[in-house]
């Protein structure tokens, strides 16, 4: 086996050949930190007063990867403090959009994701949604009391299973019922306020004459009577059987219900998910840009490749646990250089990730409400002003 040639100090960084894939070898600042890094690590593992069995190439791949490292972490964060606001919105910005990926997008939180999750309860609650509700008439039959809603959907023709939603069996309102001997007398008072449309609704002279509570006893005297010496309007349903009370005593009644398809309630919760973003995987995030990235996360950058040579350089050593020489041998550090780089990966990942945590928009704002308080207890201890006039 030739002899490989290892790392001599001298790291000289060729674009695109220098790195396995190449993401940053374009960018100038990339190139110079690369240098600069392979230097950095190789001191610190003893150079030159011990040999470094890699060659600059691996500096430059372990700085590569740390690199892609710490822009997952980044974009990951990203994707967390904002998915809600993500899911199902256009995600091709990267290949037809004008705005490219959102490395650099400033994302504001939205409702559209909560308003569409309230949209259900719309459906449920009969005051908007995205299924529809469709309105059937039932003929009533004299002195049938039950209707099989399923036969009677079979009948008209509806495909899939239906669900009732409301049905519209009520005694007709008592204001329309409302009766008062005094009204239309003397000097047609009805007459005269039906051209604003108040005659329709009640007789139009108590208007004029009469406080509103009395319209009011006299609509819940009617309601009462109905109640109490009358058969109350009502009905009753269970797995769309239908019962109507009182029983029918004609037949040339149609009952109207309104109802909604269950299975396209199903397929509401499911929409076509091309092109958008429809989980974390292709949320439009690509790598970041070296250049832009500050000397905080530079840093870390620099440990982290530190950790990932210690690892390689640990398994490079570890093919040889003991080296003769002449008259001794000499012991190797590889599971030193392991245990410490697997250690240090460990704790650069979860720095990271709380330093994340802590600028995220809870945080930020838990901080911000809590510093708004103790400023208040502050400016609580300042002594108020004696004015004396």
């Amino acid at each position: 086996m030739a002899n490989i040639p290892i790392y001599d100090g001298d790291p000289q960084f060729v674009s695109g050949s220098s790195t396995p894939f190449g993401f940053y070898d374009s960018d100038a600042d990339f190139q110079a930190d690369a240098v600069k890094v392979a230097k950095f690590c190789a001191s610190r593992l003893g150079y030159p007063i011990v040999d470094i069995e890699l060659q600059s190439g691996s500096f430059f791949t372990a700085f590569e990867e740390a690199v892609t490292t710490y822009g997952n972490e980044l974009y990951a964060y990203k994707i967390r403090e904002n998915y809600l606001s993500l899911e199902g919105i256009d995600g091709n910005y990267a290949e037809t959009g004008s705005l490219g990926n959102y490395n650099d997008k400033l994302l504001s939180p939205t409702l559209a994701r909560i308003i569409a999750i309230s949209e259900q309860y719309g459906v449920e609650a009969g005051s908007g949604g995205n299924v529809n509700w469709y309105d059937g008439l039932i003929p009533l039959t004299a002195s049938v009391q039950e209707y099989d809603l399923d036969t009677w959907a079979v009948e008209e023709g509806v495909t899939g299973s239906i669900e009732i939603k409301r049905v519209f069996f009520e005694a007709p309102p008592a204001i329309v019922r409302y009766f008062d001997p005094y009204a239309g007398t003397g000097t047609d008072l009805a007459g005269l306020l039906e051209s604003f449309g108040f005659g329709n609704y009640s007789p139009g002279i108590n208007f004029m004459m009469m406080p509103i509570n009395f319209d009011l006893q006299k609509m819940q005297a009617i309601e009462f009577n109905d109640q109490i010496r009358k058969s109350n309007y009502s009905f009753e349903i269970h797995n769309n059987q239908l019962k109507v009370f009182p029983i029918p005593d004609s037949s040339d009644i149609n009952l109207k219900i309104q109802y909604l398809i269950k299975e396209e309630r199903a397929d509401a919760a499911v929409s076509n998910g091309s092109g958008k973003i429809t989980n974390v995987s292709n949320v439009p995030y690509t790598n970041p840009i070296y250049t832009q990235i500050n000397s905080v996360g530079r840093s870390w950058i620099f440990e982290y490749t530190l950790a990932l040579v210690k690892e390689m350089l640990g398994y490079v050593r570890g093919k040889y646990s003991n080296v003769p020489i002449p008259g001794a041998e000499v012991t190797l550090n590889q599971s030193d250089l392991i245990t410490a780089a697997t250690a240090e990966k460990t704790a650069l990942i979860e720095r990271l990730r709380g330093y994340f945590d802590e600028t995220s928009r809870k945080a930020l704002l838990e901080a911000r409400s809590q510093e708004t308080e103790f400023r208040a207890k502050e400016l609580n201890q300042v002594p108020f002003t004696i004015y004396v006039g």
